[in-house]
């Protein structure tokens, strides 16, 4: 049955990316496909993804529990949408839309979905919201920081097109921007009724169980995949003079491992920056393609692990 629900909830997400390439207007999204979905728990935990984007999957889960703490009151039909890289996002073309989906009583979240969408334009100095002259985040384009985008099923058209337009280097289509919006709650959506249908034939406290099965799969994976690994370090030069250095340490008695980024160049005076989950999500994708089995990326591996991940001090 494990493999069943590990199934299951993978082909959730991956319905979801399915009805937003459907619904999306844009290229980005419709044609070259650079969005992910994903499921996750009432902590924001990562349950389940769909092979989609590894960098986006391996740090939706900070954008959801970002969204969680500045919202800890929620309603059934209310909607969320953020790009703020402190919050576990990427850069700020890509953003995540986050629904809470309620328990039978409609008093609490007991799971969230949320799909990543990278927007083909989210204003800027310079069209595509990537210009590598940027030093500082306004010129990238509009932050969206953990706003509502629907309230109680009520979309807030006029709140939204203002924040995309009455900013200091506003959004270039705003309406394409809105469609893709929508299309992302479409698929969000999609993934609450596949969800309720789940809990309704098996019930939630089963589905509720085989989630936490599915994690502990996981890590047990992970540990036995360290335990096969040595340490190492390696460290890579850029045309720009900077460096990225990182070293790891295994201890194969406890099956776990540091990833030290010490000896990494500071920030960068221009775009050139991965926030912190960025990172994370490059080391679980990592290990996640030395893993045989058919297991989720396992974002709260960090957590799982002590230790596991040293960041560099800027």
């Amino acid at each position: 049955m494990l493999e069943v629900f590990n199934n299951l909830f993978m082909s959730i997400a991956e319905q979801m990316g399915v009805r937003l390439q459907q619904t999306a207007r844009s290229v980005n999204i419709k044609e070259r496909l650079d969005f992910s979905c994903a499921i996750f728990d009432s902590n924001g935990d990562l349950i389940a993804n769909a092979p989609h984007t590894p960098v986006h999957l391996g740090s939706m889960d900070r954008s959801v529990a970002s969204v969680i703490q500045a919202h800890p009151i929620m309603h059934k039909g209310d909607v969320f949408a953020t790009n703020a890289p402190y919050n576990g996002g990427t850069h700020l073309p890509d953003i995540t839309v986050i629904t809470p989906v309620f328990d039978a009583k409609q008093t609490k979240p007991i799971f969230f979905v949320a799909s990543r969408g990278h927007h083909a334009d989210i204003g800027g100095t310079a069209p595509g919201s990537m210009t590598p002259l940027a030093t500082h985040i306004e010129d990238e384009g509009v932050i969206l920081n953990n706003i509502k985008l629907v309230s109680e099923y009520r979309f807030l058209y006029e709140e939204i097109f203002q924040i995309l337009t009455e900013n200091k280097y506003p959004c270039r289509n705003p309406e394409q921007n809105i469609a893709d919006l929508k299309a992302q709650i479409a698929a969000n959506e999609k993934g609450i009724l596949e969800l309720n249908s789940m809990v309704s034939q098996f019930s939630f406290k089963a589905v509720e169980a085989y989630k936490g099965h599915i994690q502990d799969y996981a890590e047990n994976c992970i540990r036995r995949m360290i335990s096969k690994i040595n340490d190492g370090k390696a460290e890579i030069y850029f045309d720009q003079g900077c460096k990225i250095s990182v070293s790891i340490t295994v201890d194969k008695t406890k099956k776990t491992a540091i990833f030290d980024f010490t000896g990494t160049s500071s920030q960068q005076p221009d775009n050139f920056n991965a926030p912190e989950p960025i990172t994370r999500a490059v080391i679980l994708y990592c290990i996640r393609c030395m893993i045989d089995e058919n297991i989720q990326l396992m974002q709260d591996v960090c957590d799982r692990f002590p230790s596991f991940f040293r960041r560099i001090q800027c």
